[in-house]
């Protein structure tokens, strides 16, 4: 954007060179809040739309150079299309830092479960397909058959009602690696364990509690990075997929190859339930 997009439009607005100048914090800024796309088609067209309200206010002014700031950013902009959802400011039961792969990259994807009284109903919502519904489905069966490790009564599914919640219902939602993550909310809404706020994970889950790869490892790992996590729990046949992602990223996260659920928990929960052995992980 900086070296080739901006420089263009410059140009073919028929301005000297730097004519317009946008520091970094405030490019990241139209990166982030105005464009979401897998290429830079977007991008470009925004910063055209700046460089053209610039030379309007140039013409207003008699000063031939723009530095834009945040406020003129807002201004020639408009509010904010895009945000980002941020991890929660400390740990928070039943409330887990997933990773998405969606068409414009990585994102960050909160998992919520809640707990009430009922006959054992599994509520799922935030527009899921069935691959996801599916992999609700084995987390809570992996629990049930857990259950006295986990210090949970052998009733309480004809006691109590779950509901799992994907935030931002309007977007579609499938696939099995946030298998890992329903699990760990799942766990922590029953125990009443609190998730630590800085960890954020992706894995599929099998019934005996095996965590198996995933795809789109290096986008998730972005999203990871731009929202502060410092804990990062992938699966362990995940490791070899590290080498295609940046040493700057990397060395931002502490990062954990899961093998097996009992992995996930040692490191996601403040605590590990009693009733569950801590495994030896890498």
């Amino acid at each position: 954007a900086s070296l080739h997009l901006l420089p263009k439009q410059i140009q073919a607005h028929g301005l000297e060179e730097k004519a317009v100048t946008i520091p970094e914090d405030v490019m990241r800024c139209v990166i982030e809040r105005y464009t979401r796309e897998s290429g830079v088609r977007t991008l470009e067209r925004t910063l055209a739309k700046i460089v053209r309200k610039s030379v309007v206010d140039m013409l207003d002014s008699g000063n031939m150079h723009r530095m834009i700031d945040m406020d003129q950013l807002h201004t020639y902009l408009g509010a904010e299309r895009y945000t980002r959802d941020m991890p929660e400011n400390e740990p928070r039961v039943g409330i887990v830092n997933g990773l998405a792969f969606t068409e414009v990259g990585g994102e960050t994807l909160e998992v919520e479960c809640a707990v009430m009284p009922g006959k054992g109903v599994l509520h799922l919502t935030g527009k899921l397909g069935d691959v996801m519904k599916e992999s609700a489905e084995a987390a809570l069966s992996w629990v049930r058959s857990h259950s006295a490790e986990l210090g949970l009564e052998d009733n309480f599914y004809e006691t109590k009602e779950l509901h799992i919640h994907f935030p931002e219902g309007a977007v579609p939602k499938d696939g099995p690696s946030a298998g890992v993550t329903i699990i760990t909310s799942i766990t922590s809404a029953l125990t009443g364990i609190p998730v630590r706020n800085d960890v954020a994970m992706t894995g599929e889950l099998t019934l005996r509690g095996r965590v198996l790869p995933i795809g789109g490892l290096k986008e998730k790992t972005l999203a990871a990075y731009r929202a502060g996590i410092r804990v990062l729990l992938i699966p362990k046949e995940n490791i070899k997929d590290l080498e295609e992602i940046p040493n700057y990223v990397l060395s931002q996260f502490r990062i954990v190859a899961a093998e097996k659920i009992e992995d996930v928990l040692q490191e996601s929960l403040i605590r590990m339930p009693e009733g569950l052995k801590p495994s030896k992980i890498e």
